[in-house]
């Protein structure tokens, strides 16, 4: 096992992937000669050429499209967008024909393509530039949503996304980039889409979360068992379409007590979708109402004592553990 960050762990699965396959490319602002806004492309330009690592205009709609176009023709683009906030421009060419190109021709045309990017807040970039996008994509068929909460995940999940033949919607937590984890040393290291994983076991309370907010979620979960002998169980989603549902069910059933976590807000958010699920398949092992966190139902504010108040946190997610549990 190597120890690398976040964001070397997925410049390691497009470098592999584009050295295992000639059709995989990548595009998008700033990826090529700035080596990406983020850093994630790193090397790749110098590894691959220009007509691998393409820089494009400040035209999401225009670069999504090509990609869509290239992938119709049997190439394997990723297209990165410098903040999903940004990709609502593209949602177009993303919803309305990587999404349904397979269906509306029958089979004949696929669309194998990975969009991929930061997404949630980071720090102080305000309304515009802080929105978790998830449920623009998750809600149409025909997209699949990859949400990596650790470096491994990132690694393993990128490279199942890019052999994928459907539309994939990769969104990579933006302050994640850092954050440093075990990651395999083997480079065909892959893990399957839709399949979750048990960040830690418990058998008090379950909480169901995913992206980003699965660091949180360990955070609350560390706390609970060392000063109240609480055991969480974590369950992080890792895709959100396909979604693991037996692996939900299987937690609640043993807990009987769950809480979803998230970064998004709560109307018509991923939770409602995981309320529904649980309350559908699993309501008979349920010993309270399922609770969700989220964020607070506002565009994120700039000011940082706001924003810190907007954001869910470890000490929200303790409360709701300890509400379903009776505490």
């Amino acid at each position: 096992m190597a120890v690398m960050t976040y964001r070397d762990a997925l410049n390691e699965a497009l470098r592999e992937e584009m050295q295992r396959d000639g059709d995989v490319f990548l595009m998008g602002e700033e990826v090529a000669e700035y080596d990406g806004a983020y850093k994630v492309s790193k090397g790749l330009l110098n590894a691959f050429g220009d007509r691998r690592v393409v820089d494009s205009p400040i035209s999401e709609l225009g670069f999504a499209g090509l990609g869509v176009g290239a992938a119709m023709t049997g190439l394997r683009p990723v297209i990165e967008f410098m903040t999903f906030n940004f990709s609502i421009l593209a949602l177009d060419q993303v919803i309305n024909s990587a999404a349904k190109m397979h269906y509306m021709t029958n089979g004949q045309i696929g669309c194998p393509i990975v969009f991929r990017g930061p997404t949630g807040a980071a720090l102080q970039l305000s309304a515009q530039h802080s929105q978790a996008c998830e449920t623009y994509y998750v809600h149409a068929p025909g997209v699949k949503l990859v949400t990596p909460g650790t470096p491994a995940d990132a690694k393993g999940l990128l490279k199942a996304s890019i052999r994928d033949d459907d539309p994939v919607a990769f969104m990579e937590g933006e302050l994640l980039y850092n954050l440093k984890g075990e990651v395999p040393d083997d480079d065909d290291f892959v893990i399957p889409l839709g399949v979750a994983d048990v960040k830690k076991e418990g058998d008090d309370v379950t909480i169901i979360t995913h992206g980003k907010m699965v660091n949180v979620a360990m955070q609350a979960a560390q706390k609970m068992e060392k000063d109240d002998g609480v055991m969480a169980e974590v369950v992080d989603l890792r895709t959100l379409r396909p979604l693991d549902v037996d692996a939900v069910l299987a937690s609640v059933k043993k807990t009987n007590r769950a809480v979803y976590l998230e970064e998004g807000w709560s109307y018509v958010g991923i939770g409602a979708q995981i309320v529904s699920l649980v309350q559908e398949e699993a309501f008979d092992w349920l010993d309270a109402p399922i609770l969700r966190v989220t964020q607070a139902d506002v565009p994120m504010p700039y000011a940082k004592n706001l924003e810190n108040l907007a954001k869910p946190n470890a000490k929200r997610v303790i409360d709701a553990c300890h509400r379903v549990m009776y505490r």
